[in-house]
């Protein structure tokens, strides 16, 4: 059974509202959502059940995600009692900008290889969780473990993943290297929100 998650991370607050792109650790946890390959679930998880996620961290699996290495990791620090960025990782966004020299959005990649976009964008979920609509944050914080659920699926099965040049439109291949874990059997029922 592997051991691997695909994780992402929403924010209560932006970087202009703490002072700059250097604040990670004031940005504040409203969601995080996982994609556990032990279970073959979805999970949103708030602030104040934050251990749960802990508890499973501290499994040391592989986590996936998109940008978690600049981002997502750095904005858990606080939370943990344990350094994030020394558990194994696999972030999609760092992969393809070591392969064409600067970043790409998560967006751009699931529109050009999986043929779908993202639900919204993350001022979205800080506006879902300061209107108190816990069930939009989360299911908007699910769609984008999902996507780089399936992005980090597709680019372990056919060895390229594909985003959108910014510059004229097109369709870019990137060649990528990872491997993924045998897919589980997908959970019955509808995926849950806690």
């Amino acid at each position: 059974m592997p051991n691997n998650v695909v994780l992402d991370r929403e924010t209560k607050f932006t970087f202009d509202e703490v002072g700059g792109r250097d604040k990670h650790a004031v940005l504040g946890i409203s969601v995080a959502g996982l994609f556990d390959y032990k279970t073959g679930s979805f999970s949103a998880i708030e602030e104040k059940d934050i251990e749960r996620l802990e508890s499973r961290l501290n499994e040391a699996p592989l986590v996936v995600g998109f940008n978690i290495k600049r981002f997502d990791m750095p904005v858990l620090k606080p939370y943990v009692k344990f350094d994030p960025l020394k558990l194994p990782m696999l972030d999609i966004m760092e992969e393809i900008q070591n392969v064409v020299g600067h970043r790409v959005s998560l967006d751009s990649v699931a529109k050009a290889t999986l043929r779908l976009g993202k639900s919204g964008d993350g001022l979205d979920a800080i506006k879902y969780f300061r209107n108190g609509e816990i069930d939009k944050l989360k299911k908007y914080c699910l769609d984008d473990v999902r996507i780089t659920r399936d992005v980090y699926e597709y680019g372990a099965k056919n060895k390229e993943v594909f985003f959108i040049s910014k510059l004229d439109g097109s369709k870019v291949k990137v060649a990528v290297s990872w491997t993924g874990p045998d897919k589980p059997a997908e959970p019955e029922g509808q995926m849950g929100l806690f």
